[in-house]
């Protein structure tokens, strides 16, 4: 197995459902931990339809000494008590980093939670459990769907770092400059915290654009053209999708970025073929 790199590594894990699901990501996270990452994170369904196991999960991961783990938490996450009271329960066990994000509004539901902005949910973290929690949130290079221009999510983004932020995560994307182009936007207005790049290894087509059409992420038309060439050939895919992800994190860690953020889909085998080709 080669040396870890020099910048950080992430994985991003979401709570399991059923008995395989479980056993899948307890035989993941174990694969991942050998690269000596700096942290798993765990995400928070839509409307904080997944707090209970969210909670069961972070805390199951957080039995090993190494590495810490930053469960997500969203404004859908119930009322200000309800949020508290789960903030209490990390503390209890020793857990102090918190991934505060707006979150998704679900089908159906017309407005946000209690709290409309993670700005607003990272000062109420902040007011209730005073230093004690490291924040880290998360951003978007190439625009939140809901966000009307480029100077707007600097704007946003601004504000959320303002209310006591430790670090920043990116949505996924395949153009490094528009990363490189959104840190030099936030550096402009004064923004200087570490914003780790988040990339979302290729494995299977149909998945990958769908989740841009979610998110906002812009996937180059040659690409989609070039995925879409191999069909059902999933090995294809997958092989190819491998070589662009080894491509996309090599040139930004040439690049001097503070680690990179895996999202992982509770799978090991992408992620380990790109991390064990880089250098």
């Amino acid at each position: 197995m080669k040396k870890k790199l020099s910048s950080d590594l992430s994985f991003e894990f979401f709570p399991p459902k059923t008995a395989e699901q479980k056993t899948v990501l307890l035989d993941t996270q174990a694969q991942l931990r050998e690269l000596k990452p700096d942290f798993f994170s765990v995400t928070f369904g839509a409307g904080g339809s997944t707090i209970n196991t969210t909670a069961e999960t972070v805390l199951e991961l957080s039995k090993y000494t190494a590495p810490k783990v930053i469960p997500h938490l969203s404004c859908m996450g119930g009322t200000p008590a309800e949020i508290s009271s789960l903030l209490q329960q990390y503390v209890d066990n020793g857990i102090t980093d918190i991934l505060a994000l707006r979150g998704d509004v679900p089908s159906g539901m017309g407005s946000v939670g209690y709290f409309r902005y993670a700005s607003e949910l990272i000062e109420y973290i902040h007011e209730q459990f005073p230093n004690t929690f490291n924040i880290t949130v998360g951003c978007y290079p190439e625009v939140h769907p809901e966000t009307e221009t480029l100077d707007s999510e600097i704007k946003y983004f601004k504000q959320k770092v303002s209310a006591g932020v430790n670090q920043a995560i990116t949505q996924f994307f395949f153009n490094p400059d528009a990363y490189f182009y959104f840190i030099e936007q936030c550096q402009k207005v004064g923004v200087d915290i570490p914003i780790t790049p988040g990339i979302m290894p290729i494995t299977n087509f149909s998945n990958i654009n769908r989740f841009c059409g979610f998110c906002g992420a812009d996937m180059p038309r040659w690409l989609k053209y070039k995925l879409q060439s191999y069909g059902d050939d999933r090995a294809s895919i997958q092989q190819f999708g491998t070589e662009f992800t080894i491509k996309l994190c090599q040139q930004l860690l040439d690049q001097g970025v503070p680690g990179i953020h895996f999202y992982t889909l509770n799978r090991a085998k992408a992620t380990l073929d790109v991390v064990n080709n880089l250098s």
